[in-house]
């Protein structure tokens, strides 16, 4: 496993406490914590060279300019992609939003399908709806089976020549699942369907190859691989770009201006209207360095390492405890690193709340997947998420955690 004793140095934030306790991190699919390599890069920037990008001609312009075009040039080579293909957004939300209103809003009609995964994050739900809203086309949902795993024949028999677009998430935020997307793409593509993928939750943990995934666009957001806030990336296939429109338009984006038309740069710039953030951009490609010189294929094992044993606790204290019910599949190699839970007859903000008590910091709620809640059957969840920094004493603080609010909440 890795050395978490020394990772950890690399994190101001884990040094604090929380309620008197040492702060136990484990919300690390809604957020992760920053090392001081991108805290220094970002500082850095704003010190040294803030400059706007592109449009400048003076010697604080063009490094800037430089930072920023390097910094997608690192993005570019982490997913295996050209850096023209290599979008900076605000994150994989409106990264998803650019694919569904560039291209849902200018090509689906009524009558046309949208086959999208029942485990998806609002984010690659909410943009299909609306586009499904103003066009006539529809959704069809491909849910997973029993055990949280992806249910071929389900997809399959959904699949048709109505299928126009594949929106599907690489991994679960809530059952922690990891979807074969190459699969689902090799099947979405006898139908000539456009693959979209959400990455947010894979890219932090899984080694991802855009050319293995044989998709079409792939977004993700920085904070959720140590990177800012602020800052995401949408992976487009280039022999798309030139045929959308861009989803935002104004300065920095346009090539020619009149009074009555104007046109565009070339991708990806086509497609980043307005002054772009540049520091998050920065901090990013720091984030990816860091990742690097660990090793994403490290940081897996290290992951599969913690979830067998928080898997084997958890199963441990439900043989006591006949309420809890552990969502996903059990096996910790086809799942990220987290474990989402319902305790019936109690709130899971009540839980989240007595685990705060002891510095542990967890996510309660629907996770923003309420449909596959309902699909499950059940109300709110609570989410325990762990990263590179997290070791084995973490979890057993959870799991003690756990067993006291048991205490408290069913007494």
């Amino acid at each position: 496993m890795l050395d978490t004793n020394t990772l950890k140095k690399d994190f101001p934030i884990l040094e604090m406490k929380v309620n008197g306790k040492d702060l136990v991190y484990l919300d690390n699919a809604a957020t992760t914590q920053k090392p001081e390599k991108v805290l220094a890069a970002v500082d850095t920037y704003y010190r040294i060279c803030n400059a706007n990008v592109h449009r400048g001609s003076h010697t604080l312009s063009d490094n800037a300019t430089s930072l920023y075009e390097r910094s997608r040039e690192s993005v570019a080579k982490f997913i295996g992609a050209k850096p023209t293909e290599i979008i900076f957004t605000r994150n994989a939300t409106e990264g998803i939003n650019l694919v569904a209103y560039s291209y849902g809003l200018a090509t689906l009609h009524a009558g046309d399908e949208i086959l999208i995964g029942g485990w998806e994050h609002h984010s690659n739900l909410v943009p299909w709806q609306e586009v499904c809203r103003k066009t006539g086309a529809r959704l069809v949902y491909t849910y997973p089976d029993n055990q949280g795993l992806f249910d071929f024949a389900d997809f399959c028999s959904k699949l048709g020549a109505r299928t126009k677009i594949v929106a599907v998430g690489h991994a679960s935020n809530v059952l922690g699942t990891i979807y074969p997307v190459a699969e689902i793409a090799a099947e979405a593509k006898k139908v000539g369907a456009l693959v979209v993928v959400d990455g947010a939750q894979s890219l932090p943990h899984l080694p991802v190859n855009i050319k293995q995934l044989s998709c079409d666009a792939l977004a993700f957001s920085g904070h959720k691989m140590l990177g800012p806030m602020g800052i995401g990336v949408l992976w487009l296939d280039e022999s798309l770009q030139e045929s959308l429109s861009p989803f935002l338009t104004g300065g920095g984006m346009v090539l020619e201006v009149d009074e009555n038309k104007a046109s565009w740069e070339k991708p990806p710039h086509k497609f980043e209207a307005g002054t772009p953030n540049v520091s998050g951009a920065v901090g990013l490609a720091a984030a990816i360095d860091y990742i690097k010189t660990i090793g994403i294929e490290e940081i897996r094992k290290h992951e599969i390492e913690l979830s067998s044993y928080a898997l084997q606790a958890f199963a441990d204290l439900a043989r006591g405890f006949q309420n809890l019910r552990i969502l996903g599949p059990m096996d910790a190699t086809k799942r990220t690193g987290l474990i989402s839970f319902h305790m019936q007859g109690v709130h899971a903000h009540d839980v989240s709340a007595i685990l705060d008590q002891r510095g542990i910091a967890v996510r309660s709620g629907y996770h923003c997947a309420m449909p596959l809640h309902t699909h499950l059957g059940i109300g709110p969840t609570v989410r325990a998420s762990w990263y590179l920094y997290n070791s084995q004493a973490d979890i057993t603080a959870l799991v003690s955690g756990i067993s006291d609010a048991k205490k408290i909440l069913l007494a």
